[in-house]
């Protein structure tokens, strides 16, 4: 169950590094100061990747839990 925490862990760490580059994409964007339309259309695309970075993250972290609870 050890290897569960460490892949987990791993896993997690996916999902955080995913959480950073919305962050960083979207300060772009922000300074890019484009219309309107083209700025919703790229935050669609921000919005998702942080749904699905906060889903990895979350998942990891569950199997993390299951790591040291099963220990």
């Amino acid at each position: 169950m050890g290897m569960l925490v460490w892949i987990g862990a791993m896993v997690s760490l996916l999902g955080v590094i995913g959480l950073a580059w919305c962050v960083i994409y979207v300060m772009r964007l922000r300074r890019a100061e484009l219309e309107d339309a083209e700025m919703r259309a790229r935050m669609q695309k921000a919005v998702l990747v942080n749904f699905a970075a906060l889903a990895i993250s979350t998942l990891g972290l569950m199997m993390v839990i299951m790591g040291i609870v099963l220990r």
